[in-house]
Parts: C-alpha cells; structure tokens; sequence
C-alpha cells in the first residue's frame, strides 16, 4: 500500500513548496478588489479578482504604513506580496505587503505633491480659516445641476430651514472640463454676496474626484471672501479642496447641515428665551413692586404728616391718660370730701341745733363753755337753729348749786 499522508502533513509540504518558489515570493497581482473587510486587529482582508479568477489576500497591520488610500470596493489595484499556503485551512492566498492604484499612481503622486507645495506656502493655515456665519440664509452651492449631491443638499436644506435661499452654480465636476467651470461657478457666487458657498459632489474614484484636486480650484477658495464648505465624495474621499476651504463635511448632506441652521430649533431657543426672560421680568417686576411698598411704607412712616399724626395719637394717648388719672383722683377726693362732710357734719353746731341744742356767746362772739366767764348783766348771744337772740345776764347759776 501506498504511503499514507496526514492532512496537516499535505499541507505543510504544499506551503513548503510555495516558499521554495522564488516567483510567488515576490510577485504582482493586478485585479478589482471585492469582499474587503478591515478588522479590529488592523488586518485587511479582500479578494483580487478579473474575468478569469479570483485570489484570496490579507494585509497584515504591519505592512499598512505605507498605505495613504482606504481599500474599496471596485478599486483596480496592483498588490506586491507572496502567495503561500495557510495550513490550517488548506487554502493559498496572497499575503500583500504593497498596494498601488492601478493607472492612477501618477495622479496620487501629483496629489501629494501639491498639496506639500500648498501646506508649504500656507494655505491650509487654520489663520486664513474664515468661521461660517451661524445662521446664514443665503447658500450657494457649485455642484451639477442633476445628481445625488444637490438632492441631498436640498432635501436637507429645506428640511432644517424652508426660509432659506439656495443659489445653484451648475458646474461640471468630472473631467477635464471641470475644474475651470468650478473656479467660475465660486467667483461667481463669491460675487452675490452670499453667506456661504458649499463646493462639491458625489463619490467617485480618485480619477472622478480629481478636479478637486486641482490648483486653480484650490486657489480659487482660498482668495473667496464668502466663507466656503468642501463636501467632495464620501467621508473617507479627501481632496486638496477639503484642505483649503474653510471648512470640511464628509457628504454634501453633512454640508447642507453646516451651512443651514434648524429653524425649528432655533424657533424653540428663542421661545425659550421670551419665557425665560417674561419670567425674569416678573419676577424683577414683583420684586421692585415689593421694594416700592417698602420705600412707600418707609417714607410714610417718616412723612411730617405720618409723624404729626402719630404725636396727635400720643397726645391724645396722654389727654386719655390725663384725663382717667385726673377723673380716678377727683373721685378719690370726692370721696375724702365726702368722707370730711361726713365728719363736719357730726362736729357741726347746726345739727346739734338740729336736735334742740344751741350755744352761746360773748359780745365778741367768743362761744362761752363755762358760767365762770360770765357775770350779771353781760351781754350774751344765743344761737338757735333758725336764728340769734341777744340777751343779758340776770342770774348766775352753777352746776354745784343746782346738785345740793
């Protein structure tokens, strides 16, 4: 029987006879690139196919640092590497260590050449940058008048701001003739006096996206005075356009949402804003009221008026005062007068007069209390209740005579 190999040991010697031959070390491969997928770990892996046959490739993350274009879909490309066997899965591929654009070599080295010739005279300095107006209402756009690009400008446009007026400059955006009808169409509306101008187009390959690439179009920014915004192809397309212009939007929908404000939002900041500030001045508004009464209350209380009043109060407050302690001290003395009447009235000769009693007195009017002051035929005075008698001494009689 014939000797029996193992799958891993078949495929091991195919890989070793790929790394024996010297042509798949270091081969080309022209073809389109389809299937191409960049993973997390840096690798790329696609397919090179023509109208015969396709070969599986990987680029490795460390072999990208010379790569200066994104792998797409479609692109026609040259890739330098060797074909060898992964064992694993029994499968030969192309392992890429360089990639060219296929015919288009030429145009990235004049890419890169004028854009170092431009950033070295400063064209890109962030200095000459002019800042778009933030809410403008007049957009230009230089673009072709049929296609995605001015749809999606448009559609945006309208959708954010229906106010606002959008100025086509019909150009050519591919060919030979593009860059001069470019160059004019920004001059053009440069001229109206415009708040913005978007300058741009749909995706393309480099060769499509070239006129934006050109000097003439990159100069023809720089020297506009109206603020302008690159939007040249899809997010991962640059152009020395994007470079020079004021500022860069990945897509012209990107650019139409730039240039034009949302009226709607803006709208609502500024209903915000009339609340915010009817609040604030009621709130300013009641609080200078409060601060009024205030100064109102204070003047009042300070007023000659106020002031007269409230002396008037405390006089009449006083005159109360007065008044009750003058009444409280004259019933008091009523009553010690009533009290003192009292007493005069049980000591008074008339109420002894009253009762049957009288007194009486000398010529002088002296009250005589004993006989002793009395002789015959002195002249005496007898006061009765209802009047006086005059009379003289006839006959002396004392109390111990009339007791034997």
């Amino acid at each position: 029987m014939a000797s029996v190999y193992s799958v891993t040991e078949v495929n091991s010697y195919i890989k070793h006879m790929f790394e024996q031959d010297f042509v798949l070390n270091n081969v080309y491969v022209k073809g389109e690139i389809s299937n191409c997928k960049y993973h997390t770990s840096g690798h790329i892996y696609f397919t090179l196919k023509d109208k015969g046959g396709v070969i599986a490739c990987v680029m490795f993350a460390g072999n990208r640092r010379g790569l200066n274009f994104k792998l797409e879909e479609g692109l026609k490309v040259t890739a330098f590497g060797s074909v060898n066997v992964y064992e694993r899965d029994g499968k030969y591929q192309l392992y890429v260590r360089e990639v060219q654009m296929d015919g288009q070599g030429d145009l990235y080295k004049r890419f890169e050449q004028l854009k170092a010739e431009l950033l070295e005279m400063g064209m890109f300095d962030a200095s000459y940058k002019k800042p778009l107006p933030k809410y403008a209402m007049k957009v230009g756009i230089v673009t072709a008048k049929t296609g995605a690009a001015i749809q999606d400008i448009i559609n945006v446009a309208t959708r954010r701001n229906p106010h606002v007026q959008l100025y086509l400059y019909p150009a050519i955006v591919q060919g030979a003739e593009a860059a001069p009808t470019i160059v004019q169409g920004i001059r053009t509306l440069d001229e109206m006096g415009l708040d913005v101008i978007i300058v741009g187009r749909g995706g393309g390959s480099l060769e499509d996206l070239w006129a934006f690439n050109e000097e003439i179009v990159a100069r023809a920014i720089f020297s506009c005075n109206t603020p302008v915004i690159s939007a040249v192809g899809h997010e991962t397309d640059t152009t020395i356009a994007d470079y020079v212009s004021d500022m860069r939007a990945p897509t012209p929908s990107a650019a139409a949402e730039l240039a034009v404000f949302d009226y709607y939002a803006y709208i609502a900041e500024l209903r915000g804003y009339l609340e915010l500030l009817t609040k604030t001045m009621r709130n300013k508004h009641r609080a200078t009221k409060d601060l009024l009464n205030q100064y109102a209350l204070r003047v009042k209380h300070m007023s000659p008026s106020n002031r007269l009043a409230t002396k008037r109060q405390e006089i009449d407050d006083i005159c109360t005062k007065m008044s009750e302690r003058v009444k409280l001290k004259l019933e008091r003395k009523r009553h010690e007068l009533s009290l003192g009447v009292q007493r005069l009235e049980g000591l008074s000769p008339l109420n002894k007069l009253k009762s049957g009693y009288s007194y009486v007195a000398d010529g002088s009017g002296a009250t005589l209390r004993s006989v002793n002051q009395l002789k015959k035929d002195d002249k005496v005075e007898i006061f009765l209740l209802d009047g006086r008698v005059n009379a003289s001494v006839e006959n002396i009689i004392k109390r111990d005579d009339l007791l034997q």
